[in-house]
Formats: C-alpha cells, sequence, structure tokens
C-alpha cells in the first residue's frame, strides 16, 4: 500500500491560530452581537485554554457560535459572513505548531494538500510568511466549497485531491487533523472515493484535543507533529 497524499487540518493541525481566532471573533461580536461583549463576553472567549475546549466540543464553527457563544441563528450567520473580511485584516500573529515545518521537509516527497474551514487565501499567506507555502501544492478553504460542502461533507477533499491528481480515486489518503469532525471528515472521503481508495484517519492532539474521547475514532493518533512520520513510514 503506497501513500499517495497527505491532507492536512489547517486551524490548530498546523497552526495555532486561537489567538487570532478569538480577536476576530470579539471585532465581529462587536458588530452583530454587542450584547454579547463586555462584562457579557462568553467565557469561552476569555482564554485560550477556554477556547480550545469548546472548539474541540463542538461539531462545527455553526454550533460553535450558537451554542457556545450564546448567538441567535441570525447572528451567526451575519458572523460568518464576516469571517473572511476580518480574517484577512486582522494582524494577529499566526504561528506554525513546532515540528509541523520539520515534518512536511521531511515528507516531502508526497504531495500535501490542506482541506480547511479557514479561508484559502488567509492560509498560503501564513504558509508563505513560514516559507513552507511549497510543500503545499493544494489548499482549498471553506470559500471554495459549497455552504453544504463544508466540513464534514467529503466536497473539500474532493477538489483538493482533484488538484493534485488527474484523477483522485484508487488512491491512498492520510488526513491529520485536530477535530472529531475531522474523522468525519475523512470517513466520508472514504465512502466518496470508494472501495478502490484507502483514507486513513489521523487525529492531531498536540493543540489540546482528545481523541481518546472522541465517539469517531481515528485508525492513529499523533502527540506531536513529527509522529506523523513514523507512520507514513509504514505506508511509503
Amino acid at each position: 500500500m503506497k501513500l499517495d497524499a497527505i491532507l492536512w487540518d489547517y486551524d490548530g493541525t498546523i497552526v495555532n491560530s486561537v489567538p487570532k481566532n478569538i480577536d476576530i471573533t470579539k471585532r465581529i461580536l462587536s458588530i452583530v452581537a454587542p450584547h454579547l461583549t463586555g462584562d457579557n463576553l462568553p467565557y469561552c472567549l476569555q482564554s485560550e485554554a477556554a477556547y480550545h475546549q469548546v472548539n474541540h466540543t463542538a461539531k462545527n464553527w455553526q454550533e460553535l457560535y450558537v451554542k457556545y457563544y450564546g448567538m441567535t441563528e441570525s447572528e451567526m450567520l451575519a458572523a460568518g459572513a464576516l469571517w473572511t473580511e476580518h480574517q484577512l485584516s486582522n494582524t494577529t500573529p499566526v504561528t506554525l505548531f513546532a515540528g509541523v515545518e520539520d515534518t512536511v521537509r521531511r515528507l516531502a516527497a508526497v504531495p500535501h494538500g490542506i482541506c480547511s474551514q479557514n479561508a484559502a487565501k488567509n492560509i498560503k499567506g501564513v504558509l508563505a510568511e513560514a516559507q513552507v507555502d511549497t510543500f503545499f501544492q493544494a489548499v482549498i478553504g471553506y470559500d471554495d466549497v459549497s455552504q453544504s460542502g463544508q466540513k464534514p461533507s467529503p466536497e473539500g477533499g474532493i477538489r483538493c485531491l482533484e488538484q493534485l491528481f488527474a484523477t483522485p480515486v484508487n488512491k491512498v489518503i492520510m488526513y491529520v487533523g485536530d477535530h472529531q469532525a475531522d474523522v468525519q471528515f475523512a470517513r466520508n472521503l472514504q465512502s466518496e472515493l470508494g472501495q478502490d481508495s484507502t483514507v486513513i484517519s489521523v487525529a492531531a492532539a498536540y493543540s489540546g484535543a482528545m481523541p481518546d474521547k472522541w465517539q469517531a475514532k481515528p485508525d492513529f493518533i499523533i502527540r506531536t507533529p513529527m509522529e506523523l512520520t513514523a507512520i507514513c513510514e509504514l505506508y511509503l
């Protein structure tokens, strides 16, 4: 079994974007839900630790906004529409997790792609600044797929593979993510590609995720990015 590609989640897997995401969310709340600012700021936006906990618990960003931030459905939709604009204009530094650069360099012989609910333009900018952009031949953000095609729908994965290969079928793919929805995404991608393909799910636990407690179980768990190299060697 030969590994054909490694696909990555972005937030919480490649980069620690929590400080930036918190700052963006506060600014958006001040516009669409000012009643949730100041003394009424949701607890989960008051520290990185609290944000990590709810972010890894929520099924998706919509549930995060409504269930954990306390936004109404209409406020959530309005906030989502503002995300890209504020994400691109926000200057809060975003850094790669220690070990990510060394990992992708060691695995450079395998094509890499990103499937994320972040904006593709933002992702590419951060990768370029960190000088690792050349290792990622395909980047699919939430703005590259339909609203109904957001993860865990496999739509973004199919689009990513179509940028990497002439055909996405009959491939062995590894997907690395820090959320239970990333495991579901890998399973849905497997179903979409069919039995002639293999999708291996790897859970990244180094950003605070607790995969041992997930209902959807990954094939592997890594505690540091460099642990991915040993797993990949099983398929090379």
